[in-house]
């Protein structure tokens, strides 16, 4: 696919000719949208708009993490240190008009995990690119038994996001081991938060939170006890690629995603991690995913990341953004022509 990209809305501060030609990715931009092809989002979080967390955001591509001093408050979880940051949706009416352009115009399939109301309204408007998928991080959010009921439906098509690193807790816990087994059990597949989850988050959001609880060789215990469980390792497990590697090489049916520090890491951390995976020979296993909240733009921005990646041919670049996440998730490919 030969998308074209504006650079009129990332022009940063301190910023030199060289670096100007890595960012060369914002805003795809297409003549005939009959043309694109299908991309396939496996990330995107249905979510309410909050006052209290709408504000605009510059993926941290040439800027350092913001840091900050107890003395002045919590760290920001964005930055807005460039001349053009990416605009928060203001509204949930807002934030559906970007998932239906991004479905109709950019030609985007997404999977989708979050608040249930949303992720039915997003389904009912564009249905055949709304993926709908159950997430369950501890066992008071949901029984096993409602579980498997909601799966058992159909409307659900996959189960994520599963986040128990946010609450302190390991993958293989097995309080969360029957909703796995349920998942075996049906041909679900399941997508679990590994590795990176924000700047600063255990001082903002999720004091539980522990950088340690992402190490991918957490995940053995769970894939010993379900062998025939398809999971996806969420962020890639960064910054962890060693242990992520092992783990592809030990289990066929673990794949990745690259959502998340695919725009809260510099360009050139972002592009080494990826070509680490690559290298190792696991290029079919990697899924695009932008982990998308409230800024419709990262889909532009993301899917600009992986066709200038000159390291990746035009075959890996189609891998990544549709064939691969077909094969994951046992899709036609033909209903997306």
């Amino acid at each position: 696919m030969c998308l074209n990209y504006n650079i009129n809305a990332f022009i940063f501060r301190k910023i030199t000719p060289s670096l100007l030609l890595l960012f060369i990715f914002q805003n795809a931009v297409s003549q005939q949208t009959s043309k694109r092809l299908a991309i396939i989002d496996v990330h995107v979080h249905a979510m309410k708009t909050n006052p209290n967390f709408s504000s605009d955001m510059c993926p941290w591509f040439l800027s350092n993490m913001p840091g900050g001093d107890p003395k002045h408050g919590v760290p920001s979880f964005t930055n807005t240190d460039c001349i053009a940051p990416l605009k928060a949706a203001k509204n949930d009416a807002e934030m559906q008009a970007a998932i239906v352009r991004a479905a109709k115009e950019l030609n985007v399939t997404m999977v989708v995990s979050g608040d249930a109301d949303i992720i039915h309204r997003w389904h009912k408007a564009v249905p055949n690119h709304i993926i709908p998928s159950l997430g369950v991080s501890n066992a008071e959010q949901i029984s096993v038994e409602a579980f498997k009921d909601s799966l058992s439906t159909g409307f659900y098509k996959v189960m994520g996001e599963v986040a128990p690193q946010y609450q302190g807790m390991s993958p293989s816990d097995m309080s969360l081991d029957a909703y796995f087994g349920v998942a075996e059990e049906l041909g679900i597949p399941v997508g679990i938060h590994m590795g990176t989850g924000g700047n600063g988050m255990a001082n903002i959001t999720s004091p539980k939170y522990r950088a340690s609880l992402g190490q991918p060789f957490l995940l053995e215990d769970v894939l010993a006890r379900h062998p025939n469980l398809k999971i996806w390792v969420m962020h890639a497990g960064y910054p962890m690629i060693d242990q992520m590697i092992a783990l592809m090489g030990a289990n066929a049916y673990v794949y990745v995603d690259l959502a998340g520090f695919i725009w809260s890491y510099p360009l050139d951390e972002i592009h080494a991690y990826l070509k680490r995976i690559v290298q190792a020979g696991f290029a079919k296993r990697i899924l695009y995913g932008t982990d998308l909240m409230i800024w419709p733009e990262l889909l532009e921005t993301s899917i600009g990341v992986i066709e200038n990646a000159t390291y990746l041919t035009e075959e890996r670049k189609r891998d990544i953004l549709f064939n691969n996440a077909v094969r994951f998730f046992n899709l036609d490919a033909s209903k997306f022509e």
